[in-house]
């Protein structure tokens, strides 16, 4: 069991910030990546749906036999108790739980700024998971325009600079100032450079990519699941447009995807 792949799944190619980050951190382990390309994007449809639509992914992730699920999606990340329930004993891990924790990490009493898409907004993830653990003040703004940019690889430049200023001009003029900026979709880790020249130095940013590896690191060790030898290359699954998603996910994902490592499947 062990040495069982890793499983990975977004709503579409914006995980790939997560799991290059997992490769990285880990690279004696095999991941499986299923991006649910066909119902993109989660941030825009309701709770119901999304948890819905995240527990068909991880059952299609565990009928190929993974040994954990890692939901690398802000908004997916509101189907985290009931992946927990449904898979048990199987961990199942999301993004927002490690990001909170590094906010607070870097800013105990805050306040704590987040930029997500319109859907975790609303659902006040980070939100809860902040005030869960602390009762550091919490401001949010939906940045919707940073998805196509990242998709499109707008990703330096005066485009995505005078989005990120729209955006984050009047969120970080708020007082008290915020001293984190959480990034809270996976999308937004190749603005990063962008997002950091808008928002200064003196406020820290949290790349949930590289947080959530941690903490998949920590997770494997504690529960004794490290791979003792890697099993072949990672695997990528897609609902639509394979040829798109190899194209387009070498953005997120920092190196070429072979588009015959890409495989389509049907989510039931």
């Amino acid at each position: 069991m062990n040495n069982a792949p890793i499983g990975v799944f977004d709503s579409g190619m914006g995980g790939l910030t997560v799991m290059a980050a997992l490769a990285k951190k880990l690279p004696g382990e095999q991941f499986i990546y299923l991006g649910d390309t066909a119902r993109l994007p989660y941030g825009t449809k309701s709770a119901d749906t999304v948890r819905r639509y995240a527990l068909q992914a991880a059952h299609a992730l565990t009928e190929r036999g993974v040994k954990m699920v890692v939901i690398a999606c802000n908004t997916a990340s509101v189907g985290l108790p009931y992946l927990k329930e449904a898979l048990a004993p199987m961990p199942v891990l999301g993004v927002i739980e490690p990001g909170a924790e590094a906010a607070l990490r870097m800013a105990p009493n805050g306040p704590v700024a987040v930029i997500a898409t319109e859907g975790t907004v609303k659902g006040g993830a980070y939100v809860h998971a902040i005030h869960d653990r602390s009762s550091a003040p919490v401001v949010q703004k939906p940045c919707p325009l940073f998805v196509p940019l990242a998709e499109e690889g707008l990703t330096e430049g005066p485009i995505p600079e005078a989005v990120a200023r729209r955006y984050l001009e009047p969120l970080l003029a708020q007082l008290p100032k915020p001293k984190v900026l959480v990034l809270g979709c996976t999308h937004y880790p190749v603005l990063k450079k962008v997002i950091a020249g808008v928002a200064g130095p003196d406020i820290a940013l949290v790349d949930s990519a590289a947080i959530t590896a941690d903490a998949v690191a920590e997770l494997l060790e504690l529960r004794d699941l490290k791979a003792s030898a890697k099993q072949g290359p990672h695997k990528f699954l897609v609902t639509d447009a394979p040829d798109r998603f190899a194209r387009v996910g070498e953005i997120f994902f920092g190196e070429p995807i072979d588009p015959g490592a890409v495989e389509q499947v049907d989510l039931q």
